[in-house]
Parts: structure tokens; C-alpha cells; sequence
């Protein structure tokens, strides 16, 4: 889960002028809101992860980021790989049970933050000096670093190995004591230039509003390494229609962050969810600058900490918020149609519901409905405070035959008494698009 955590800061240069172009704008999105008489239908589960218990006995695991890999040769052997954060990685099969758990490597020293993975993404045929392979991609918070995995489903041991370059840089910090500071990598998506032929990973940094882009390098011995090659500030105070200048409350000094993200394959857009301000849309490149295609309903609203508490308390609503999304606005995944259309779907966790926007740019990502995901019966419930989704629109043999959705559950139920209890919902994605 996610603490609210925005402030004030200074605006890159690139988008100075951007926070004045933002004055007053509303949503591209238009479309009416649901009223309490017509709620957003509700899609339901066909099977779960075991549970997974943030705490010294399950091995601080929470569930977090899903990515799913798809087997060509046998599609009913396809993978689900997911962050557990400090319990590190894990893999499941169709069925939701578990195939493989990789540990969260170990502190640097005593007095060192631990290894902790927060979101995962594929790269698919990755020219190593091994042979082409597909790779899972994970963002180490605690070591401030990626890490590697090389996906082979008929590996003795399981299907995932680590190929990380143990010489692969801190993404964002300059030693062992900023790492420790834990503003560090934290969003992450892939994305293959069709241009170039060259692979990158988009990276967010926790506390902060920066993007990295990072260039993903073979090395020796089948290794992966990367090189950043820019950053991005995404704004952190905003001008409101009245006037004013708003940032979004939070415990001082940390701004408004950024955790999920995806990139469109067919145009090369990224689209970041920056939690407690809306979804932006971007080149992957980071070279243009930044449209917002919709606003949290929380944009605008005034908020004042409490260092007691760590929490915000808001101030009354000016209306300048959006209509769709409830802050945090978290995990984003696409929903690739074989014209050419599909779905940018948003993971809105203050209100536990899922937000649908149309994929085209042409149709300016208007949104297109909502969902939830509901109990399928008293063993299997649906999913709340949702961090992270992927969607794979393909076959996937006979349990999926129209592809599937995985969502991340804050709360499974009926959980295990007052400990923390995450996991992972698989859902018929033909469901979901029924519904929407």
C-alpha cells in the first residue's frame, strides 16, 4: 500500500510552463459520471495466490506488481510473475499455485536497507550474449537497482534465473547512504523501440516525481545491465483555476510520486500514473512533454499533515477534481484489441474499482466504463486497494481461452486475523470485457 505523500518542489525546466498550460484543465475524459443507482459492474475472480503476510513470520511478503509471460509452444503453460517486496519474486502457474519464489537479495551491511522488489515487467527476446531470451524485470526498492530474470519454463528448478550484472549501477542514488534514504526505484514498465531495435526500462523513484529512462546492455555471460539516459520531472504544484497553487498533502518533503506505469508498444507511449494527481501520457523516450488524460477526484483539495497521525487531513473540495479515478491511482495495464483498439485499464484503490480508457490516441483516451472486482463466493473474495494489474488479451489455453486479468488484493479475505494479508486474483479477461 501506498501512504498519501505529496508536497512542493521546483519544476524542471522542460516543464516549466507546463503547470501553466494545466490551469483550469479538466479531464479529456467526458463522459458522465455513474450515479449510486447505476454502479459499475462487478467481474469475479476464478482463482487466488495463497495468501502472502507482511510480517517477520511470513517473511515481511505483500503482494504487489503481476506480469504475465505467455508460453507460444503450450499457452496452458503460461506464467504469472509477481512481486512479493521484501519476500522478493514469485511465479505461479494458471491454476494460481505456486512454481517458483525467489528470495529478495540480502542487505548490503547491517545497518543497510534489504532487498525489496516492488514491480515487475517483461522483455520479450532480448538479444544476450547467451541466445535471445525472454527476461522479468523487477525494480529492487531496497538496493535501488533492477534485477533480471530469465524465463525458461523447462528449467529444472524453475523457470526463472538470475542474469543480473552484479556490477549494474544504483538507478537514482549516488551511494549506500541515499539508498538507505529509500528514494529509490520503485514504478517500472519495458518497452521495445521499434525504430532502434533497442530495449529500455521506464522507471519511477519513490518520493519523488522523477522518470528514468534506462537503456537495458547485454554484457558477458548472458548478463543484463543498463545506462540511464534521461530523466523527467513530472510536476509536483499545480495552478488551480482560482489562482492558486496546489500540491497534493503529504509528509513533508516528499512530492507527488509515480508508481504505475505502461508503454503502448504500437506508439511508443507511456502512460504513468502519478498517485495522489492522475494518469499522464508521454513519449517513452521522455522527450515531449506531458498531457494529462485525467485527474483524481482528490485534485485540488487541500490537505494539512499530522506528524502524530502521518496522515492528511483535507480541507473542503473546490471541484477541480476528475470523475473516475480515487486517489491512489495505481497498477496500469493495456488490453491490446486485433484492430488496433483496446483499453488502458487504471487501478483507481480509493474506491476499489478499475477505470477503462480507450487506448487510441485519435479518440483522445476518452473513458470508455469501470469495473470491480467481486467475491466469487466466501473462500474466494475480490480485490481491494488494488497496487498493481496485468492484462493479456490471448489465448491461454483451455482456463483462459480469452485471455486474463490479474489484479493485486490489499485485503484478501478472510485472511488470517490481524495480520497483513495480500495476494493475487486471476481473472477471465473475457469478463471484463463483457462488462465494459
Amino acid at each position: 500500500m501506498t501512504r498519501r505523500r505529496p508536497t512542493h518542489r521546483t519544476i524542471g525546466p522542460v516543464l516549466l510552463a507546463l503547470t501553466t498550460v494545466l490551469a483550469g484543465a479538466t479531464a479529456t475524459a467526458a463522459a458522465p459520471a455513474r450515479t449510486t443507482a447505476d454502479p459499475l459492474p462487478g467481474v469475479t475472480p476464478r482463482a487466488e495466490t495463497p495468501v502472502l503476510h507482511d510480517d517477520d513470520a511470513g517473511g515481511n511478503a505483500d503482494a504487489d506488481d503481476p506480469a504475465i509471460w505467455r508460453d507460444a509452444a503450450n499457452p496452458a503453460r503460461s506464467l504469472v510473475i509477481a512481486t512479493a517486496k521484501e519476500g522478493g519474486l514469485r511465479a505461479y502457474d494458471l491454476d494460481a499455485r505456486p512454481v517458483q519464489s525467489i528470495a529478495a537479495p540480502p542487505a548490503e551491511g547491517q545497518d543497510d536497507a534489504p532487498g525489496r522488489f516492488n514491480n515487475v515487467d517483461l522483455v520479450h527476446g532480448l538479444k544476450l550474449s547467451s541466445g535471445r531470451a525472454d527476461l522479468a524485470v523487477t525494480s529492487d526498492r531496497g538496493h535501488d537497482r533492477l534485477r533480471f530474470y530469465r524465463i525458461d519454463p523447462d528449467r529444472p528448478g524453475g523457470p526463472l534465473t538470475d542474469v543480473t550484472d552484479p556490477a549494474a549501477p544504483p538507478v537514482f542514488s549516488a551511494d549506500q547512504a541515499e539508498i538507505n534514504e529509500q528514494r529509490t526505484a520503485y514504478g517500472l514498465a519495458t518497452w521495445q523501440d521499434k525504430a532502434s531495435g533497442r530495449s529500455y526500462a521506464l522507471v519511477s523513484q519513490r518520493e519523488r516525481s522523477s522518470v528514468a529512462l534506462l537503456e537495458l546492455l547485454p554484457g558477458q555471460g548472458g548478463k543484463v545491465s543498463y545506462r540511464k539516459i534521461r530523466t523527467l520531472d513530472l510536476p509536483s504544484s499545480f495552478r488551480l483555476p482560482n489562482g492558486t497553487s496546489w500540491s497534493p498533502c503529504a509528509e513533508p518533503g516528499e512530492l507527488p510520486q509515480v508508481e504505475g506505469m505502461v508503454v503502448d508498444p504500437a506508439n511508443g507511449t507511456l502512460y504513468a500514473g502519478q498517485e495522489d494527481v492522475g494518469i499522464w501520457r508521454m513519449p517513452a523516450d521522455l522527450t515531449g512533454a506531458p498531457q494529462l488524460v485525467d485527474k483524481v477526484r482528490e485534485y485540488g483539495v487541500p490537505g494539512t499533515y499530522d506528524e502524530e497521525t502521518e496522515e492528511c487531513t483535507p480541507g473542503p473540495d473546490p471541484g477541480y477534481g476528475g470523475k473516475r479515478i480515487a486517489a491512489d491511482v495505481e497498477g496500469l495495464t493495456l488490453v491490446h484489441e486485433s484492430d488496433g483498439d483496446g483499453y488502458l485499464l487504471a487501478s483507481s484503490q480509493g474506491d476499489n474499482t478499475f477505470a477503462a480508457y480507450d487506448r487510441e490516441l485519435s479518440d483522445h483516451n476518452e473513458y470508455e466504463g469501470g469495473f470491480r472486482v467481486t467475491p466469487a463466493g466466501g473462500a474466494l473474495d475480490g480485490s481491494e486497494e488494488c497496487d498493481g494489474a496485468a492484462a493479456l488479451n490471448e489465448p491461454l489455453g483451455p482456463k483462459y481461452p480469452h485471455g486474463l486479468l490479474v489484479v493485486q488484493d490489499g485485503h484478501d479475505a478472510p485472511g488470517d486475523g490481524e495480520r497483513p494479508s495480500t495476494n493475487f486474483k486471476f481473472v477471465d479477461l473475457g469478463k471484463v470485457m463483457k462488462a465494459l
